[in-house]
């Protein structure tokens, strides 16, 4: 992962650069990562992308940050019209990132001189860049891919959402999202309220309150909903796509607020009522959170790529303060104990991106059908381990590295404190802490993730070079321990396997990815 040293002290902040070329660990793990197929055509594609978002996009992040959405809820005759007023650099943000790089587009479609559709990796290493200016911006684009991950899929006749979900044309590109909770379930899903009542064909009439609904105003939103006489719980929901718009006309609901929020504040996150809103149903009835769960995969990956995208930019923030800030007769970068808290941040940081990365690689595998049951069984044990452990590494990382800038570290003419604000919601978004592991001994009970796991950190530690054996036995030793801790849980009841879960998936995290660090080191090596 190593390269030239990079001259921090040419910068004054962390803009104005391409974040890609500053980034030699996202360079070199989003290489390994990629389909060999798809190395030469991404590589130059991010590089693009890394210098628009240094260059335009960070800057204009910073202004819609200070100018948030509002929500116009009525017109001036008392109409309900639901509009939300963006300031207008978001509409040149999502210009530059759903059209001209095509964010949303080459996942499914085949980009221009190529036969085939990108790689999901490649969609993913785009949203860690952007989230080096705005991980709020990533919400809507990551959604947008996961509802179209979802009707690319499922069976419905709504097609046309699909294909503008996927457009390269801002003129004809609508954003998704996932409106799940409700005020009386927050993560307990099975516990919604909202109806459905059957109209005729696929098409539904939705009523109901969703307490949290990002990205509020979105044309390609898919609800979940229960439909007559549909069982309690998780088994009684389906899952509708409701418009904000049906024939150029506003669909039955009315967006009663935006929450005030901490941060992410480029999203509009709001409070819907629906009074009999048009719902198009997808799928079957009844398999709703299955679908949903498809999305949640997607999502929850993109919260640990826009956790390695904030942690990427606070550290960029602090190594260009620390190469520029003089302090008693020196810089503060050549000072003994600043050079170890930006070494030991970054090598954390080469960590997250690393396994975040592995996560990526094995979910592309799985969704284009390669590698069968290794992949899923890998993609659902790693998806949720990486989005819990870099969601709380993001939080530390970017409060230490406000430290780092001092008291102009707090002040907001600086970008550390948003990027503290916008980091401190990856924990709660797509299942907080406690949601995660839990899914976690999910995944090893039901699927038996551990069979694969187990042979792949084996294989990553089986290496040669005797430089690299005293680590390894080190991490071996720390691998023995997590299978004895699989094997403990096995004949525990659930009381003692709850209580021990969020170890379980530190544990499960700190050896893979030391696994990975060392296989790498490995290759370089030879």
């Amino acid at each position: 992962m190593s390269t030239d040293p990079i001259n921090y002290g040419a910068l004054s902040a962390g803009r104005d650069c391409n974040y890609w070329a500053m980034d030699p660990t996202l360079r070199a793990v989003v290489t390994a990562a990629l389909p060999d197929r798809d190395v030469a055509w991404a590589g130059s594609l991010l590089s693009e992308f890394g210098e628009a978002c240094g260059h335009g996009i960070a800057e204009r992040s910073d202004r819609i940050d200070r100018h948030p959405p509002e929500l116009h809820t009525y017109d001036a005759d008392g109409e309900v019209v639901n509009e939300v007023e963006y300031h207008p650099d978001q509409r040149e943000n999502e210009r530059v990132v759903y059209d001209e790089f095509r964010l949303t587009h080459d996942p499914f479609h085949a980009p221009p001189g190529r036969d085939e559709p990108a790689s999901f990796t490649h969609a993913l290493a785009m949203q860690a860049l952007l989230s080096y200016c705005d991980v709020g911006f990533t919400c809507p684009a990551s959604m947008t891919t996961g509802a179209a991950i979802v009707l690319g899929e499922a069976d419905h006749e709504r097609e046309e959402y699909f294909e503008r979900l996927t457009s390269a044309d801002l003129d004809d590109h609508i954003e998704g999202a996932m409106f799940l909770t409700e005020r009386q379930g927050g993560s307990d899903v099975g516990a919604n309220e909202v109806r459905a009542e059957h109209v005729a064909g696929d098409t539904y009439e939705v009523s109901g309150e969703k307490w949290f609904c990002s990205n509020v105003d979105a044309q390609g939103a898919l609800v979940l909903a229960r439909t007559s006489d549909a069982p309690e719980g998780t088994a009684g929901l389906s899952l509708f796509l409701v418009p904000r718009e049906v024939g150029g006309e506003g669909n039955d609901a009315v967006v009663r607020r935006l929450k005030d929020k901490l941060g992410t504040l480029s999203v509009p996150t709001g409070e819907i009522e629906f009074h009999g809103a048009t719902g198009y149903l997808i799928g079957e009835e009844g398999d709703g959170f299955r679908l949903m769960a498809e999305m949640m995969n997607y999502e929850r990956l993109t919260n640990a790529t826009g956790a390695v995208g904030v942690m990427g930019r606070a550290l960029l923030e602090a190594k260009v303060h620390a190469a520029n800030r003089e302090t008693f007769g020196k810089r503060l970068a050549d000072h003994a104990l600043m050079r170890r808290d930006l070494s030991e941040l970054t090598v954390e940081y080469e960590g997250a991106v690393t396994f975040a990365f592995e996560a990526a690689r094995w979910y592309n595998e799985h969704k284009r059908g390669e590698d069968g049951e290794r992949a899923f069984k890998l993609m659902r044990l790693l998806v949720p381990v990486a989005k819990y452990r870099t969601a709380r590494d993001s939080v530390d990382i970017a409060s230490y590295c406000m430290e780092v800038l001092g008291g102009n570290g707090y002040v907001r003419d600086h970008t550390t404190p948003r990027l503290l604000r916008d980091t401190q919601v990856l924990p709660i978004w797509e299942g907080a802490s406690n949601v995660i592991s839990l899914d976690v001994l999910r995944v090893l009970e039901r699927e038996r993730a551990h069979e694969a796991l187990i042979p792949f950190v084996s294989k990553l530690l089986a290496v040669d070079d005797e430089r690299l054996a005293p680590l390894a036995d080190e991490v071996g030793d720390s691998f023995e321990s997590l299978q004895t801790a699989l094997a403990t849980l096995a004949t525990e009841d659930a009381e003692y396997a709850q209580y021990q879960a969020k170890e379980l998936a530190e544990l499960i995290y700190d050896v893979t990815t030391a696994a990975l660090l060392i296989d790498r080191a490995a290759g370089a090596l030879e």
